[in-house]
């Protein structure tokens, strides 16, 4: 079954926000548990999934630099918010016979392994789904960038956001009904135009190591099958400029 998949091994991007469902703040089990239906329906036919959860649905840094905080400890803070969420998902698929292991690039050893590729790498040979939190352990860089650092250290085919619009647009479809969406960019492309779906950091690593990432809406049931085969309507960032970018 595996044959069918356009992708096999994958980096799933999702924000924090997608797993508070309609709350301003917390972690909804409804939500959470369809996100662990649709990944383990993924698992079941071959596909090897990374998951990087942001944590804005629990904590921004962006809150304590409005009273003056230090922005390190606000980013410290954030990242072990992901974590939070990485635990929640890794027992949702526990609860559907999905082993998961979270690594954490922030050393929280009472909860979860520290980070190294090699343990990394073993755990997708074992066959289980592998959730990336803590982001990168340092301060001044988004969960968009370590997705796209975990990627390239995992040899992902491509890095899979989930939005909740069907692709990138030239403005927010939600907000302007002229908003069209791009079937396909380059890395420049989406670097000039300063598209914010991702940062410019992730996507210059993503360009450089070769990785494309797929950007789709995970509002519909059985999405992310539609992306793993290539079916669904989404906007693909690869490639360079012909003028060498």
């Amino acid at each position: 079954m595996s044959g069918k998949l356009a992708w096999k091994r994958v980096l799933l991007k999702l924000s924090g926000e997608a797993l508070a469902g309609g709350e301003p703040l917390g972690i909804d089990s409804a939500i959470v548990g369809r996100i662990a239906d649709e990944i383990a329906a993924a698992h079941a036919i071959g596909a090897e999934i990374g998951v990087v959860i942001g944590g804005g649905n629990l904590f921004r840094g962006a809150w304590l630099e409005k009273q003056g905080t230090d922005r390190v400890t606000g980013d410290h803070m954030g990242m072990m918010a992901t974590v939070m969420n990485a635990l929640a998902m890794r027992e949702a698929l526990g609860a559907r016979g999905i082993e998961a292991r979270v690594f954490t690039g922030l050393a929280m050893p009472t909860v979860a392994d520290g980070f190294t590729q090699r343990d990394a790498l073993a755990a997708f040979a074992r066959d289980r789904v592998v959730l990336f939190a803590g982001g990168l352990g340092t301060p001044f860089l988004t969960t968009d960038t370590t997705a796209a650092m975990r990627a390239s250290e995992m040899r992902c085919d491509a890095i899979l956001k989930a939005t909740n619009v069907d692709g990138v647009y030239t403005a927010d479809p939600k907000k302007d009904p002229t908003a069209t969406r791009f079937d396909r960019l380059t890395f420049d492309e989406a670097i000039r135009r300063d598209l914010k779906v991702l940062d410019t950091a992730a996507f210059a690593l993503a360009r450089d190591n070769g990785i494309p990432i797929i950007v789709f809406s995970a509002q519909e049931p059985g999405a992310l099958i539609d992306v793993l085969k290539g079916e669904a309507v989404a906007t693909v960032v690869a490639g360079r400029d012909s003028r060498g970018g």
